[in-house]
């Protein structure tokens, strides 16, 4: 699985407790990638409706309450499909062994049920869950 969902929830946050609307640079800075990058996520962001932009106004803004936002609605943004899938099957098993021409359906069953589970949870969690624990964990430090 790739970085872009953490990456969108790291900047969902940072937009969401910033003063002033975050550009882009600003916001690869503290995700550690370049601005291009986080350009292509708040496309996707904007286009699931999860953030916005002004025209002549540099920087991005929460449609979206942090306490409405679920991490599934974030996922379903940055991914933009209808069917999730967490895992993959390989895509060539070989029918002429045993095990390769039953794989796809078993895994299929296995991982069905696996991703069922992660996006029910990601259901419950929402992006103010998030910075709470994030609020936690400065705690700790102090």
């Amino acid at each position: 699985m790739d970085t872009r969902f953490s990456s969108a929830i790291h900047t969902l946050i940072l937009i969401s407790e910033a003063k002033t609307p975050m550009t882009s640079e600003q916001i690869a800075v503290s995700v550690g990638t370049n601005a291009s990058y986080i350009r292509k996520l708040t496309a996707l962001l904007k286009n699931g409706k999860i953030i916005k932009s002004r025209q002549g106004v540099s920087g991005f803004s929460l449609v979206i309450a942090p306490q409405d936002l679920t991490l599934y609605d974030v996922y379903r943004a940055i991914y933009e499909t209808n069917e999730l899938h967490i895992f993959d099957i390989h895509a060539n098993p070989n029918d002429e062994c045993i095990v390769g021409k039953h794989i796809t359906p078993v895994l299929t069953s296995a991982f069905g049920a696996a991703e069922n589970a992660v996006l029910q949870s990601l259901k419950t969690q929402t992006l103010a869950s998030v910075m709470d624990n994030m609020r936690n964990e400065i705690k700790k430090e102090q």
